[in-house]
Protein backbone atom coordinates (compact mmCIF):
# COMPACT_ATOMS: atom_id res chain seq x y z
CA UNK A 1 0.00 0.00 0.00
CA UNK A 2 3.03 2.18 -0.70
CA UNK A 3 2.33 5.43 -2.31
CA UNK A 4 -1.00 6.35 -0.26
CA UNK A 5 -1.61 7.61 3.47
CA UNK A 6 -2.99 5.05 5.68
CA UNK A 7 -4.78 6.92 8.62
CA UNK A 8 -4.65 4.58 11.65
CA UNK A 9 -7.80 5.57 13.41
CA UNK A 10 -8.90 3.07 16.40
CA UNK A 11 -12.66 2.91 16.44
CA UNK A 12 -14.61 4.13 15.37
CA UNK A 13 -17.77 6.52 15.09
CA UNK A 14 -18.68 4.60 12.19
CA UNK A 15 -18.46 1.19 13.55
CA UNK A 16 -20.15 2.48 17.07
CA UNK A 17 -22.99 3.43 15.36
CA UNK A 18 -23.45 0.03 12.97
CA UNK A 19 -22.83 -2.24 15.98
CA UNK A 20 -23.69 -1.05 19.29
CA UNK A 21 -22.16 -2.40 22.58
CA UNK A 22 -19.37 -3.83 20.49
CA UNK A 23 -15.26 -3.82 21.07
CA UNK A 24 -12.19 -3.29 18.81
CA UNK A 25 -10.69 -6.43 18.38
CA UNK A 26 -7.77 -7.43 16.62
CA UNK A 27 -8.23 -9.00 12.92
CA UNK A 28 -6.82 -12.50 13.82
CA UNK A 29 -9.93 -12.38 17.10
CA UNK A 30 -11.92 -12.57 14.35
CA UNK A 31 -11.43 -16.15 13.46
CA UNK A 32 -12.08 -17.89 17.29
CA UNK A 33 -15.23 -19.08 18.33
CA UNK A 34 -17.12 -20.54 21.47
CA UNK A 35 -17.66 -24.36 21.55
CA UNK A 36 -21.40 -25.40 20.51
CA UNK A 37 -21.73 -27.44 23.84
CA UNK A 38 -20.31 -24.60 25.88
CA UNK A 39 -23.38 -22.78 24.29
CA UNK A 40 -25.98 -24.80 25.03
CA UNK A 41 -24.61 -25.39 28.96
CA UNK A 42 -25.09 -21.63 28.92
CA UNK A 43 -28.51 -22.15 26.96
CA UNK A 44 -29.91 -24.64 29.43
CA UNK A 45 -28.80 -21.95 32.63
CA UNK A 46 -31.32 -19.84 31.01
CA UNK A 47 -34.26 -21.75 30.31
CA UNK A 48 -33.90 -23.49 33.56
CA UNK A 49 -33.82 -20.08 35.64
CA UNK A 50 -36.41 -18.94 33.60
CA UNK A 51 -38.56 -22.03 34.49
CA UNK A 52 -38.43 -21.76 38.18
CA UNK A 53 -38.68 -17.98 38.30
CA UNK A 54 -42.24 -18.92 36.87
CA UNK A 55 -41.59 -18.40 32.93
CA UNK A 56 -44.27 -20.41 31.03
CA UNK A 57 -42.00 -20.01 27.67
CA UNK A 58 -38.59 -18.55 27.36
CA UNK A 59 -36.21 -18.64 24.85
CA UNK A 60 -32.12 -17.74 24.86
CA UNK A 61 -30.24 -15.88 22.21
CA UNK A 62 -26.38 -16.38 22.75
CA UNK A 63 -24.56 -14.04 20.28
CA UNK A 64 -21.19 -13.26 19.06
CA UNK A 65 -21.39 -10.43 16.04
CA UNK A 66 -18.18 -9.43 14.17
CA UNK A 67 -17.81 -6.90 12.01
CA UNK A 68 -14.80 -5.57 9.81
CA UNK A 69 -14.93 -2.09 8.06
CA UNK A 70 -12.79 -0.59 5.62
CA UNK A 71 -13.37 3.11 3.91
CA UNK A 72 -11.33 4.63 1.51
CA UNK A 73 -11.09 7.99 -0.38
CA UNK A 74 -9.18 8.49 -3.57
CA UNK A 75 -5.95 6.73 -3.04
CA UNK A 76 -6.08 6.89 1.03
CA UNK A 77 -7.89 4.26 3.26
CA UNK A 78 -8.95 6.43 5.64
CA UNK A 79 -10.32 3.61 8.16
CA UNK A 80 -10.05 0.05 9.29
CA UNK A 81 -12.57 -1.13 11.95
CA UNK A 82 -13.00 -4.85 13.43
CA UNK A 83 -15.30 -5.20 16.32
CA UNK A 84 -16.66 -7.88 17.87
CA UNK A 85 -19.89 -8.09 20.10
CA UNK A 86 -20.88 -10.75 22.78
CA UNK A 87 -23.52 -11.59 25.03
CA UNK A 88 -26.61 -13.28 25.98
CA UNK A 89 -30.50 -11.88 25.25
CA UNK A 90 -33.37 -13.93 27.45
CA UNK A 91 -37.24 -13.57 26.71
CA UNK A 92 -39.76 -14.99 28.48
CA UNK A 93 -43.61 -15.23 29.12
CA UNK A 94 -44.92 -15.07 32.27
CA UNK A 95 -48.28 -14.46 33.70
CA UNK A 96 -48.85 -14.54 30.03
CA UNK A 97 -46.90 -11.26 29.36
CA UNK A 98 -43.44 -10.79 28.14
CA UNK A 99 -40.07 -10.06 29.41
CA UNK A 100 -37.11 -9.31 28.17
CA UNK A 101 -33.20 -9.31 29.85
CA UNK A 102 -29.57 -9.54 28.38
CA UNK A 103 -26.24 -9.40 29.65
CA UNK A 104 -23.01 -9.79 28.51
CA UNK A 105 -21.61 -11.29 31.60
CA UNK A 106 -21.94 -14.91 30.47
CA UNK A 107 -20.90 -16.63 33.40
CA UNK A 108 -23.28 -19.05 34.68
CA UNK A 109 -24.42 -16.98 37.15
CA UNK A 110 -24.42 -13.64 35.16
CA UNK A 111 -26.83 -15.47 32.69
CA UNK A 112 -29.30 -16.74 35.39
CA UNK A 113 -29.96 -13.09 36.56
CA UNK A 114 -30.37 -11.83 33.41
CA UNK A 115 -33.44 -15.00 32.84
CA UNK A 116 -34.36 -14.02 36.55
CA UNK A 117 -34.64 -10.72 35.45
CA UNK A 118 -36.81 -10.95 32.54
CA UNK A 119 -39.32 -13.44 34.41
CA UNK A 120 -39.58 -10.14 37.13
CA UNK A 121 -40.19 -7.51 34.11
CA UNK A 122 -42.41 -10.68 33.19
CA UNK A 123 -44.59 -10.48 35.46
CA UNK A 124 -45.08 -6.42 36.00
CA UNK A 125 -45.81 -6.30 32.64
CA UNK A 126 -48.54 -8.69 33.41
CA UNK A 127 -50.48 -6.36 35.56
CA UNK A 128 -51.15 -3.54 32.62
CA UNK A 129 -51.61 -6.54 29.79
CA UNK A 130 -55.27 -6.44 28.52
CA UNK A 131 -54.92 -9.86 27.26
CA UNK A 132 -52.10 -12.89 26.95
CA UNK A 133 -50.12 -13.29 24.82
CA UNK A 134 -50.36 -16.28 21.79
CA UNK A 135 -47.85 -17.83 20.71
CA UNK A 136 -48.52 -20.32 17.48
CA UNK A 137 -47.10 -23.35 18.37
CA UNK A 138 -43.67 -24.44 17.12
CA UNK A 139 -42.33 -28.17 17.66
CA UNK A 140 -38.75 -28.05 19.05
CA UNK A 141 -36.03 -29.52 16.31
CA UNK A 142 -33.71 -30.75 18.61
CA UNK A 143 -30.54 -30.11 17.76
CA UNK A 144 -29.73 -28.35 14.57
CA UNK A 145 -27.26 -25.84 12.50
CA UNK A 146 -27.39 -23.82 9.36
CA UNK A 147 -24.15 -21.88 7.87
CA UNK A 148 -24.29 -19.51 5.00
CA UNK A 149 -22.69 -21.50 1.69
CA UNK A 150 -19.59 -19.36 1.29
CA UNK A 151 -16.71 -20.31 -0.82
CA UNK A 152 -13.97 -17.59 0.66
CA UNK A 153 -14.70 -16.73 4.30
CA UNK A 154 -14.21 -12.83 4.47
CA UNK A 155 -12.08 -13.35 8.04
CA UNK A 156 -9.18 -15.32 6.32
CA UNK A 157 -8.39 -12.36 3.55
CA UNK A 158 -5.74 -10.31 4.43
CA UNK A 159 -6.86 -6.34 4.99
CA UNK A 160 -4.17 -5.51 2.16
CA UNK A 161 -5.44 -6.87 0.11
CA UNK A 162 -8.96 -6.02 0.32
CA UNK A 163 -7.98 -2.32 1.18
CA UNK A 164 -5.75 -2.58 -2.41
CA UNK A 165 -9.04 -3.83 -4.36
CA UNK A 166 -10.72 -0.58 -3.39
CA UNK A 167 -7.76 1.40 -4.02
CA UNK A 168 -7.72 0.06 -7.18
CA UNK A 169 -11.58 0.57 -7.90
CA UNK A 170 -10.96 4.17 -6.93
CA UNK A 171 -8.22 4.92 -9.31
CA UNK A 172 -10.12 3.03 -12.37
CA UNK A 173 -13.07 5.26 -11.06
CA UNK A 174 -10.68 8.62 -11.32
CA UNK A 175 -9.08 7.37 -14.64
CA UNK A 176 -12.67 6.85 -15.87
CA UNK A 177 -13.53 10.27 -15.39
CA UNK A 178 -14.88 10.92 -12.01
CA UNK A 179 -13.06 13.77 -9.90
CA UNK A 180 -13.21 12.20 -6.22
CA UNK A 181 -13.71 8.41 -5.17
CA UNK A 182 -14.80 6.71 -2.06
CA UNK A 183 -15.16 2.96 -1.51
CA UNK A 184 -16.36 0.93 1.47
CA UNK A 185 -16.26 -2.85 2.23
CA UNK A 186 -18.80 -3.94 5.07
CA UNK A 187 -18.82 -7.48 6.21
CA UNK A 188 -20.00 -9.08 8.78
CA UNK A 189 -20.54 -12.89 10.74
CA UNK A 190 -22.92 -13.34 12.93
CA UNK A 191 -22.56 -16.77 15.21
CA UNK A 192 -26.05 -17.11 16.84
CA UNK A 193 -27.37 -19.48 18.80
CA UNK A 194 -30.91 -20.06 19.52
CA UNK A 195 -32.30 -22.24 22.17
CA UNK A 196 -35.81 -22.66 23.58
CA UNK A 197 -38.24 -24.78 26.57
CA UNK A 198 -39.85 -25.35 22.76
CA UNK A 199 -36.92 -28.21 22.29
CA UNK A 200 -35.26 -26.22 20.09
CA UNK A 201 -30.94 -25.88 20.03
CA UNK A 202 -29.86 -24.21 16.77
CA UNK A 203 -26.67 -22.92 15.77
CA UNK A 204 -26.10 -20.72 13.01
CA UNK A 205 -23.41 -19.18 11.25
CA UNK A 206 -24.31 -16.13 8.91
CA UNK A 207 -22.08 -14.02 6.40
CA UNK A 208 -22.76 -11.19 4.81
CA UNK A 209 -21.33 -8.47 2.49
CA UNK A 210 -21.12 -5.06 0.66
CA UNK A 211 -18.80 -2.82 -1.24
CA UNK A 212 -20.62 0.57 -2.34
CA UNK A 213 -18.70 2.98 -3.75
CA UNK A 214 -19.60 6.68 -5.14
CA UNK A 215 -17.89 8.43 -7.92
CA UNK A 216 -18.35 12.16 -8.44
CA UNK A 217 -17.60 14.12 -11.12
CA UNK A 218 -16.96 18.20 -11.48
CA UNK A 219 -17.27 20.76 -13.33
CA UNK A 220 -14.57 23.07 -11.36
CA UNK A 221 -15.32 25.85 -14.46
CA UNK A 222 -19.38 26.03 -12.82
CA UNK A 223 -18.96 23.90 -9.28
CA UNK A 224 -21.94 21.73 -10.59
CA UNK A 225 -21.29 18.01 -9.67
CA UNK A 226 -22.48 14.72 -10.47
CA UNK A 227 -22.22 11.14 -8.59
CA UNK A 228 -23.19 7.87 -9.68
CA UNK A 229 -22.64 4.87 -7.32
CA UNK A 230 -21.93 1.62 -7.63
CA UNK A 231 -24.50 -1.23 -9.26
CA UNK A 232 -23.43 -3.87 -7.22
CA UNK A 233 -25.97 -5.59 -4.91
CA UNK A 234 -25.04 -6.13 -1.10
CA UNK A 235 -25.31 -9.89 -0.10
CA UNK A 236 -25.37 -12.96 1.84
CA UNK A 237 -22.24 -14.83 0.46
CA UNK A 238 -18.96 -14.64 1.38
CA UNK A 239 -16.10 -13.10 -0.42
CA UNK A 240 -16.14 -14.76 -3.54
CA UNK A 241 -18.65 -12.25 -4.41
CA UNK A 242 -15.62 -10.10 -5.27
CA UNK A 243 -14.17 -12.39 -7.47
CA UNK A 244 -15.82 -10.95 -10.90
CA UNK A 245 -16.42 -13.70 -13.27
CA UNK A 246 -17.14 -13.18 -16.72
CA UNK A 247 -19.68 -15.08 -16.71
CA UNK A 248 -21.80 -13.25 -14.41
CA UNK A 249 -21.76 -9.75 -15.84
CA UNK A 250 -24.24 -9.22 -18.89
CA UNK A 251 -25.54 -5.87 -20.52
CA UNK A 252 -28.18 -3.87 -19.81
CA UNK A 253 -30.90 -2.93 -22.44
CA UNK A 254 -28.91 -0.89 -25.19
CA UNK A 255 -25.77 -2.25 -23.59
CA UNK A 256 -25.78 1.22 -21.22
CA UNK A 257 -24.32 -0.58 -18.38
CA UNK A 258 -22.52 -3.98 -17.32
CA UNK A 259 -24.64 -5.37 -14.95
CA UNK A 260 -23.58 -7.84 -12.42
CA UNK A 261 -25.31 -11.75 -10.85
CA UNK A 262 -23.60 -13.80 -8.68
CA UNK A 263 -20.29 -12.13 -8.55
CA UNK A 264 -19.19 -8.36 -8.62
CA UNK A 265 -16.51 -6.89 -10.63
CA UNK A 266 -15.94 -3.78 -8.37
CA UNK A 267 -12.80 -2.52 -10.68
CA UNK A 268 -15.48 -3.04 -13.91
CA UNK A 269 -17.97 -1.21 -12.23
CA UNK A 270 -15.72 1.83 -10.72
CA UNK A 271 -14.43 2.58 -14.01
CA UNK A 272 -17.75 3.00 -15.72
CA UNK A 273 -19.02 4.99 -12.83
CA UNK A 274 -16.53 7.79 -13.34
CA UNK A 275 -17.40 7.78 -17.13
CA UNK A 276 -21.01 7.96 -15.91
CA UNK A 277 -20.27 10.38 -13.80
CA UNK A 278 -18.61 12.66 -15.85
CA UNK A 279 -21.27 12.11 -18.65
CA UNK A 280 -24.04 13.35 -16.19
CA UNK A 281 -22.57 16.68 -16.41
CA UNK A 282 -23.45 17.28 -19.86
CA UNK A 283 -26.70 15.27 -19.67
CA UNK A 284 -30.11 16.54 -21.46
CA UNK A 285 -32.08 17.54 -18.14
CA UNK A 286 -36.13 15.48 -18.21
CA UNK A 287 -38.74 17.30 -19.91
CA UNK A 288 -41.64 16.35 -17.39
CA UNK A 289 -44.63 14.32 -18.33
CA UNK A 290 -45.83 11.29 -18.36
CA UNK A 291 -43.62 7.98 -19.30
CA UNK A 292 -43.43 4.51 -20.05
CA UNK A 293 -40.84 3.66 -17.46
CA UNK A 294 -38.88 0.59 -18.04
CA UNK A 295 -37.26 0.34 -14.58
CA UNK A 296 -34.14 -2.36 -14.37
CA UNK A 297 -33.76 -5.09 -10.81
CA UNK A 298 -31.34 -2.80 -9.70
CA UNK A 299 -33.13 0.20 -9.14
CA UNK A 300 -36.42 -1.76 -8.44
CA UNK A 301 -36.05 -3.41 -5.34
CA UNK A 302 -35.85 -0.25 -3.84
CA UNK A 303 -39.14 1.00 -4.64
CA UNK A 304 -40.76 -3.29 -4.00
CA UNK A 305 -39.26 -2.45 -0.42
CA UNK A 306 -41.00 0.72 0.28
CA UNK A 307 -44.32 0.35 -1.06
CA UNK A 308 -44.45 -3.63 -0.70
CA UNK A 309 -42.40 -4.47 2.16
CA UNK A 310 -43.53 -2.20 4.52
CA UNK A 311 -46.57 -1.48 4.05
CA UNK A 312 -47.28 -5.38 4.58
CA UNK A 313 -45.05 -5.73 7.93
CA UNK A 314 -48.24 -6.66 10.08
CA UNK A 315 -47.03 -4.64 12.65
CA UNK A 316 -47.57 -1.84 10.80
CA UNK A 317 -50.97 -2.76 9.58
CA UNK A 318 -51.96 -3.26 12.69
CA UNK A 319 -50.79 0.62 13.69
CA UNK A 320 -48.61 -1.15 16.90
CA UNK A 321 -45.35 0.37 14.31
CA UNK A 322 -44.92 3.65 13.02
CA UNK A 323 -41.66 4.61 13.38
CA UNK A 324 -39.21 4.82 10.20
CA UNK A 325 -41.96 5.78 7.95
CA UNK A 326 -45.47 5.51 9.18
CA UNK A 327 -47.86 2.56 9.76
CA UNK A 328 -49.58 1.37 6.30
CA UNK A 329 -53.14 1.86 3.65
CA UNK A 330 -53.03 -1.89 3.35
CA UNK A 331 -55.20 -2.24 6.06
CA UNK A 332 -57.17 -5.33 7.27
CA UNK A 333 -60.15 -4.93 6.00
CA UNK A 334 -58.67 -4.59 2.17
CA UNK A 335 -57.11 -8.17 3.01
CA UNK A 336 -60.16 -9.65 4.35
CA UNK A 337 -62.24 -8.51 1.26
CA UNK A 338 -60.10 -11.17 -0.44
CA UNK A 339 -60.57 -8.71 -3.65
CA UNK A 340 -58.15 -5.94 -2.48
CA UNK A 341 -56.15 -4.66 -6.21
CA UNK A 342 -52.52 -3.99 -5.27
CA UNK A 343 -51.83 -3.89 -9.12
CA UNK A 344 -52.36 -5.68 -12.29
CA UNK A 345 -52.76 -9.34 -12.58
CA UNK A 346 -49.44 -9.72 -14.00
CA UNK A 347 -48.10 -8.91 -10.33
CA UNK A 348 -46.64 -11.59 -8.18
CA UNK A 349 -44.88 -10.41 -5.19
CA UNK A 350 -44.00 -13.12 -2.87
CA UNK A 351 -41.81 -13.33 0.77
CA UNK A 352 -39.04 -15.48 1.00
CA UNK A 353 -36.55 -16.14 3.87
CA UNK A 354 -34.46 -18.86 2.00
CA UNK A 355 -33.16 -17.59 -1.55
CA UNK A 356 -29.62 -18.56 -1.71
CA UNK A 357 -27.06 -15.63 -1.30
CA UNK A 358 -30.09 -13.18 -0.39
CA UNK A 359 -29.33 -10.73 2.75
CA UNK A 360 -32.92 -12.03 4.35
CA UNK A 361 -31.04 -16.02 3.69
CA UNK A 362 -30.93 -18.07 7.17
CA UNK A 363 -32.28 -21.39 8.20
CA UNK A 364 -34.79 -20.42 11.18
CA UNK A 365 -35.80 -16.93 12.80
CA UNK A 366 -34.94 -15.55 16.08
CA UNK A 367 -37.92 -17.57 17.25
CA UNK A 368 -36.93 -20.61 16.43
CA UNK A 369 -38.67 -21.20 13.45
CA UNK A 370 -38.05 -22.85 10.19
CA UNK A 371 -37.67 -20.32 7.38
CA UNK A 372 -40.12 -20.34 4.23
CA UNK A 373 -41.57 -18.82 1.30
CA UNK A 374 -45.12 -17.30 1.17
CA UNK A 375 -46.97 -15.17 -1.38
CA UNK A 376 -48.27 -11.44 -0.37
CA UNK A 377 -49.48 -10.31 -3.75
CA UNK A 378 -50.72 -13.08 -6.03
CA UNK A 379 -52.04 -11.88 -9.34
CA UNK A 380 -52.68 -8.25 -8.53
CA UNK A 381 -54.58 -9.14 -5.03
CA UNK A 382 -53.24 -8.50 -1.71
CA UNK A 383 -53.27 -12.02 0.16
CA UNK A 384 -51.34 -12.14 2.82
CA UNK A 385 -49.00 -10.14 5.28
CA UNK A 386 -45.56 -10.65 7.69
CA UNK A 387 -46.31 -12.29 10.89
CA UNK A 388 -44.54 -13.59 13.78
CA UNK A 389 -45.88 -16.12 15.93
CA UNK A 390 -47.58 -13.81 18.19
CA UNK A 391 -48.98 -12.14 15.60
CA UNK A 392 -50.24 -15.53 13.48
CA UNK A 393 -53.69 -16.26 15.05
CA UNK A 394 -54.44 -12.36 13.88
CA UNK A 395 -54.68 -13.06 10.63
CA UNK A 396 -55.93 -17.11 10.86
CA UNK A 397 -52.55 -18.23 10.11
CA UNK A 398 -51.75 -21.56 12.28
CA UNK A 399 -47.87 -20.80 11.95
CA UNK A 400 -45.64 -18.07 12.07
CA UNK A 401 -43.70 -16.82 8.71
CA UNK A 402 -40.30 -17.04 9.99
CA UNK A 403 -39.23 -13.55 9.90
CA UNK A 404 -38.86 -12.34 13.44
CA UNK A 405 -35.03 -10.93 13.87
CA UNK A 406 -33.30 -9.09 16.37
CA UNK A 407 -29.75 -7.51 15.09
CA UNK A 408 -27.87 -8.22 18.31
CA UNK A 409 -28.13 -10.19 21.43
CA UNK A 410 -29.20 -7.45 23.71
CA UNK A 411 -31.83 -6.48 21.41
CA UNK A 412 -35.74 -8.12 21.45
CA UNK A 413 -36.48 -9.68 18.41
CA UNK A 414 -39.61 -8.66 16.52
CA UNK A 415 -41.20 -8.85 12.62
CA UNK A 416 -39.04 -7.57 10.33
CA UNK A 417 -39.02 -7.92 6.62
CA UNK A 418 -38.36 -11.23 4.74
CA UNK A 419 -36.46 -10.71 1.46
CA UNK A 420 -39.98 -9.58 -0.54
CA UNK A 421 -39.45 -10.03 -4.33
CA UNK A 422 -41.35 -9.51 -7.64
CA UNK A 423 -41.90 -12.86 -9.56
CA UNK A 424 -40.33 -13.08 -12.71
CA UNK A 425 -42.80 -12.69 -16.29
CA UNK A 426 -44.05 -16.38 -17.45
CA UNK A 427 -43.65 -15.26 -20.65
CA UNK A 428 -40.26 -15.12 -22.66
CA UNK A 429 -39.10 -11.59 -22.39
CA UNK A 430 -35.65 -10.16 -22.44
CA UNK A 431 -34.80 -5.98 -21.97
CA UNK A 432 -33.97 -5.08 -25.40
CA UNK A 433 -37.33 -7.01 -26.44
CA UNK A 434 -39.34 -4.74 -24.05
CA UNK A 435 -37.56 -1.64 -25.50
CA UNK A 436 -38.88 -2.23 -29.21
CA UNK A 437 -42.82 -1.69 -27.79
CA UNK A 438 -42.08 1.37 -25.77
CA UNK A 439 -42.60 5.14 -27.89
CA UNK A 440 -41.93 7.24 -24.95
CA UNK A 441 -40.33 5.95 -22.10
CA UNK A 442 -37.27 6.03 -19.85
CA UNK A 443 -35.08 3.21 -18.44
CA UNK A 444 -33.91 3.57 -14.83
CA UNK A 445 -30.51 1.62 -13.94
CA UNK A 446 -29.57 2.01 -10.44
CA UNK A 447 -31.36 2.94 -7.14
CA UNK A 448 -31.44 6.70 -5.64
CA UNK A 449 -33.52 9.08 -3.37
CA UNK A 450 -36.64 8.07 -2.47
CA UNK A 451 -39.68 10.16 -0.81
CA UNK A 452 -42.62 8.21 0.90
CA UNK A 453 -45.38 9.07 3.27
CA UNK A 454 -46.76 7.81 6.68
CA UNK A 455 -49.47 5.15 4.95
CA UNK A 456 -46.70 4.32 2.50
CA UNK A 457 -49.05 4.92 -0.35
CA UNK A 458 -47.91 8.01 -1.89
CA UNK A 459 -43.87 8.09 -3.48
CA UNK A 460 -41.48 9.49 -5.37
CA UNK A 461 -38.19 7.77 -6.56
CA UNK A 462 -34.99 8.46 -7.97
CA UNK A 463 -32.42 6.47 -9.57
CA UNK A 464 -28.25 6.24 -10.98
CA UNK A 465 -28.70 6.40 -14.19
CA UNK A 466 -31.63 7.87 -17.28
CA UNK A 467 -31.65 7.26 -20.51
CA UNK A 468 -34.44 8.22 -22.78
CA UNK A 469 -36.41 5.53 -25.11
CA UNK A 470 -37.99 7.13 -28.19
CA UNK A 471 -39.46 4.79 -30.71
CA UNK A 472 -38.55 1.31 -29.43
CA UNK A 473 -35.20 2.32 -29.17
CA UNK A 474 -32.61 3.66 -26.14
CA UNK A 475 -31.25 7.30 -27.08
CA UNK A 476 -29.34 10.10 -24.77
CA UNK A 477 -28.56 10.08 -21.45
CA UNK A 478 -31.20 12.29 -19.54
CA UNK A 479 -30.92 13.32 -15.49
CA UNK A 480 -33.20 15.33 -13.09
CA UNK A 481 -35.31 12.23 -13.24
CA UNK A 482 -37.73 11.20 -10.57
CA UNK A 483 -41.42 9.02 -11.13
CA UNK A 484 -44.58 10.06 -8.49
CA UNK A 485 -46.98 7.92 -8.02
CA UNK A 486 -49.17 5.86 -5.63
CA UNK A 487 -48.51 2.39 -4.26
CA UNK A 488 -51.67 0.69 -6.19
CA UNK A 489 -51.42 3.54 -9.68
CA UNK A 490 -47.62 2.21 -9.61
CA UNK A 491 -48.50 -1.87 -9.56
CA UNK A 492 -51.72 -1.37 -11.24
CA UNK A 493 -49.05 0.27 -14.37
CA UNK A 494 -47.01 -2.25 -14.45
CA UNK A 495 -48.17 -3.88 -17.86
CA UNK A 496 -44.56 -6.36 -18.59
CA UNK A 497 -42.17 -8.27 -16.65
CA UNK A 498 -38.84 -9.82 -17.96
CA UNK A 499 -39.00 -13.55 -17.53
CA UNK A 500 -36.36 -15.48 -14.86
CA UNK A 501 -33.46 -15.18 -17.15
CA UNK A 502 -33.14 -11.27 -16.12
CA UNK A 503 -34.25 -12.10 -12.37
CA UNK A 504 -32.08 -10.72 -9.64
CA UNK A 505 -31.68 -9.25 -6.27
CA UNK A 506 -30.87 -5.53 -4.90
CA UNK A 507 -31.17 -5.08 -1.07
CA UNK A 508 -30.68 -3.13 2.01
CA UNK A 509 -27.42 -3.61 4.32
CA UNK A 510 -29.37 -0.96 7.09
CA UNK A 511 -32.74 -1.01 6.99
CA UNK A 512 -34.31 0.49 10.11
CA UNK A 513 -37.26 -0.38 12.60
CA UNK A 514 -38.55 0.24 15.62
CA UNK A 515 -37.92 2.10 19.10
CA UNK A 516 -35.27 2.03 20.28
CA UNK A 517 -33.93 1.54 16.61
CA UNK A 518 -32.74 -2.21 15.13
CA UNK A 519 -30.68 -2.09 11.57
CA UNK A 520 -31.73 -5.32 9.59
CA UNK A 521 -30.83 -6.48 6.25
CA UNK A 522 -33.12 -7.48 3.70
CA UNK A 523 -32.61 -8.24 -0.42
CA UNK A 524 -35.10 -7.95 -2.87
CA UNK A 525 -35.37 -9.58 -6.65
CA UNK A 526 -36.95 -8.67 -9.65
CA UNK A 527 -36.31 -8.93 -13.12
CA UNK A 528 -36.30 -6.06 -15.45
CA UNK A 529 -40.30 -4.49 -15.72
CA UNK A 530 -42.53 -1.98 -17.27
CA UNK A 531 -45.27 0.50 -16.07
CA UNK A 532 -46.86 2.44 -18.23
CA UNK A 533 -47.93 6.11 -17.70
CA UNK A 534 -46.12 7.13 -14.53
CA UNK A 535 -45.61 10.74 -13.93
CA UNK A 536 -41.79 11.84 -14.29
CA UNK A 537 -41.11 15.27 -12.89
CA UNK A 538 -37.76 17.28 -13.38
CA UNK A 539 -35.92 17.55 -9.74
CA UNK A 540 -33.52 20.76 -11.18
CA UNK A 541 -36.56 22.59 -11.65
CA UNK A 542 -37.22 25.78 -9.15
CA UNK A 543 -40.12 27.81 -8.48
CA UNK A 544 -40.08 31.59 -9.83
Amino acid sequence: MERRTFLNFSSLALASTLVPFSRAIAADELLSSMPTAAKKALADVALNAATKAGASYADVRIGRYLNQFITTRDLNVENVANTESAGVGVRVIANGAYGFAATSDMSNDGIANAARQAVAIAKANAKLQSEPVRLAPVKGVGEVSWNTPIKKDWRTVPIKEKADLLIAANKAGMEGGATFMNSMLFQVNQQKYFASTDGSYIEQDVHRLWAPFQATAVDKATGKFRSRSGLGAPVGKGYEYLDGLKEHKIKAAGGVATLYTDTYDIIEDARAAGRDAKAKLTAKSVLPGKYDLMLSPEHLWLTIHENVGHPTELDRVLGYEANYAGTSFATLDKWESKKFKYGNPIVNLFADKTTPGSLGAIGYDDEGVKTKKWDIIKDGILVNYQATRDQAHIIGEKESHGCSYADSWNSVQFQRMPNVSLAAGKKKLTPDEMVKDIKKGIYIVGDGSFSIDQQRYNAQFGGQLFYEIKDGKIGQMLEDVAYQANTQEFWTACTAICDERDWRMGGSFFDGKGQPPQISIVSHGSSTARFNGINVINTARKIG
